[in-house]
Parts: structure tokens; C-alpha cells; sequence
């Protein structure tokens, strides 16, 4: 298989994934802020788990949005079989997955009717060894560097950004991570074609799964995303 050059320009727009929700009503008013990406957390272990969700309400949202699936370690025939419940536009897998296991989901995916992205979730700390991604790099879309925790994200603590130094394929990627109002200054910084959306979570909620629209607002007005 050969990897596309999904490679943009430097100094491009970062695109916004607002991820762990659950609510009805909080999942309303974030389509209102019309994000580039929504995701769902299908991981029991998290405190954002969307067990029980109507799938009518996410599929519902409106197809610009790309509704991401989040999934940790599980067994490949429930991704499948969730995605078809759900009508997801993306999945996030953010546990051990391998490379095969990305490859038959993106082989999966490409005899649907409809595209379904795979991002391969890592956590990055001093210890990360950046060379184990060339063997993903032609089986998944995009890459999401998150914060190194036990519990796969969610973890409201920003990684040291200055390690993606290290990073030197040209897949593009989701930062994740602790990212809050207080980080806008540095990701206004950013300078990497490579850097192709900014993914939000615990730091804009008053609560599990639930997200304060105002700062969400806020954020994406400085930012334009």
C-alpha cells in the first residue's frame, strides 16, 4: 500500500476535534460552534464512556462534522460493528493497537459507502521512541499525539511539545493533550505543515462529558479554527 501525501501548507488553519462527549443537550449546543471533528469515547474505563447514547443523536449530527469513534484495545469486530451503529466518520484508537490491526480496519473501511478515517492515538513522554510510527504510517490517516498517562487521555496535562522535534515523518497530526485557553499563546507559536488539528477535551468541562460552550467559543475565535 502506498501512503498518500496528505502533506498541507505551512502556516494552515488547524482544524478543531472536541472530543468525550455524551450529553443531548451539550451535544446541541457544540454543534452550534460547527467543530471540524466530535468525538465519543467507547472505552468503559473512561468517565466520558458513551454507553447508552442513542445512536439516532449522533448520527443525526450534521455530516460536516466528522463524529470520531474512540476506542481502546477493543476487539476489531466491535469497531466495526460501532461504526455502523453509530455512522462514524472516524475512529481514534488509543490503546496498543498494531499496525495490522490499523491495516485491516483501513482495508475494512474502503469497501464502505462511506470514508471512515483512522487516527492512531500515541502518548508521548521523554521515553517515546518516535521510530516506531514508520510502521503505521501507511495504515492510518492521521496520527494524535496525546499525554503519556495510565488511562489513555483525559488526563488535563499538556506533554512537552518541544519533544515533536523528534517527530520526522510527514503524517499529518492531532495535538492533544491538557489543552486549555492558557495554551493559545504556544499553539499560535506552531509552525509545522505537519500540525493538522488541535484536539480539546477535559480542560473546557464543567463537568464529565459535559463542556463549557463559552470557553469553547472563545478558544475558537483566537485561534480560527
Amino acid at each position: 500500500m502506498q501512503e498518500e501525501d496528505n502533506s498541507e501548507p505551512e502556516n494552515m488553519k488547524a482544524k478543531l476535534k472536541i472530543c468525550g462527549m455524551r450529553d443531548p443537550d451539550n451535544i446541541s449546543a457544540v454543534i452550534e460552534l460547527q467543530p471540524d471533528y466530535m468525538g465519543f469515547i467507547l472505552y468503559p474505563g473512561s468517565k466520558r464512556f458513551v454507553e447508552g447514547l442513542d445512536a439516532a443523536i449522533v448520527s443525526a449530527i450534521p455530516s460536516a462534522i466528522k463524529t470520531t469513534g474512540v476506542f481502546v484495545d477493543e476487539d476489531i469486530a466491535a469497531v466495526k460493528e460501532a461504526v455502523k451503529l453509530y455512522g462514524f466518520k472516524a475512529v481514534q484508537l488509543h490503546g496498543n493497537e498494531s499496525p495490522a490491526y490499523c491495516d485491516e480496519l483501513k482495508e475494512y473501511f474502503s469497501r464502505q459507502d462511506h470514508v471512515t478515517e483512522v487516527i492512531k492515538a500515541f502518548g508521548i513522554d521523554e521515553d517515546f521512541d518516535f521510530n516506531i510510527l514508520s510502521a503505521y504510517q501507511n495504515v492510518v490517516d492521521y496520527f494524535l499525539f496525546d499525554t503519556q498517562t495510565p488511562a489513555h487521555g483525559g488526563s488535563g496535562k499538556a506533554f512537552n511539545w518541544r519533544l515533536l522535534d523528534k517527530y520526522k515523518l510527514q503524517k499529518l497530526y492531532f495535538l492533544s493533550g491538557g489543552i486549555s485557553l492558557e495554551n493559545v499563546p504556544e499553539l499560535q507559536q506552531i509552525n509545522d505543515g505537519r500540525f493538522y488539528a488541535i484536539d480539546v477535551n477535559s480542560r473546557f468541562e464543567e463537568a464529565p462529558a459535559v463542556k463549557n460552550v463559552g470557553k469553547l467559543t472563545e478558544f475558537k475565535k483566537l485561534l480560527g479554527c
